[in-house]
């Protein structure tokens, strides 16, 4: 073996280690809030609080209507806190749901150490809550980007009216081995997150929302989950659409708001 290779090999396995111990820092960019901050908004919403275990404390905002059709789940995306996500609660409220969204440990005011099997086990707690006061059939768990992949894992434990995944990824591996196609991605990503495997499991009917122009998780990710049971996932395109700006095109409005009502 000569030199060059063996340094090739040795600087992989390096690489591949600090990767292994340094992910959370890539993937998740939270917001983080004192935990007297007051959030402040002009519609009627409560701030909630989960207690999942010792030292877990799981935040989250319930923006209610006086008689709401129903609930959505919101799950964001990997950056900021529920604190920023909240404008989007009113894509849902103007058609008289309530909406409710938490941050994952670490994110705004939630604590613990976070882990894929943790953040699974809060977000399952949180509905089990929520379905103390909606049925099931009236509530509605929508995923965007990484939330996308816990919410399709939460549709397969349970029996929600619809899911909605906003910008989904096939599998969180498939979108690590793309920005990182030298190292070793199945043995060092502790995020697998793998809604190919959890959707089949699913027995709702799931929106996918993806944009054509999304190069940060392309939409070729939603065409094959849309493959796996074409009958049960309706697949639509919003044209030009990037993976932050689905919400300033109208025909992602109209689809939401055709969603909602049927």
């Amino acid at each position: 073996m000569s030199h060059l290779l063996l340094y090739a090999m040795i600087a992989l396995v390096l690489l591949s280690i600090l990767a292994y111990f340094v992910q959370e820092k890539l993937i998740f960019k939270p917001e983080k809030l004192s935990q007297d901050f007051e959030f402040r908004y002009d519609v009627p919403f409560k701030e909630l609080f989960f207690d999942v275990a010792e030292k877990v404390r799981i935040n989250g905002l319930h923006f209610y209507r006086p008689q709401p059709a129903g609930l959505i789940l919101y799950l964001h995306g990997n950056t900021r806190s529920i604190k920023g996500w909240a404008k989007y609660a009113q894509d849902f409220y103007r058609y008289n749901y309530d909406v409710v969204l938490i941050d994952y440990r670490g994110f705004g005011k939630s604590t613990g150490k976070r882990s894929e099997k943790q953040i699974i086990n809060d977000i399952q707690f949180v509905f089990e809550h929520l379905v103390a006061q909606y049925s099931e059939s009236h509530l509605i768990i929508y995923g965007r980007s990484i939330g996308s992949g816990f919410a399709t894992k939460l549709a397969s434990d349970n029996h929600p009216r619809y899911l909605i995944l906003d910008a989904p990824y096939y599998s969180f591996q498939r979108v690590a081995e793309r920005f990182l196609p030298f190292l070793p991605i199945r043995y060092v990503l502790r995020y697998k997150l793998r809604t190919d495997k959890w959707i089949r499991k699913v027995q709702c009917h799931t929106y996918i929302l993806h944009g054509t122009k999304d190069h940060l998780i392309p939409i070729r990710h939603s065409e094959k989950l849309q493959q796996i049971n074409p009958t049960k996932i309706t697949l639509i395109r919003i044209e030009r659409g990037r993976h932050n700006n689905l919400p300033s095109f109208p025909e992602y409005h109209n689809f939401i708001r055709d969603i909602l009502k049927s």
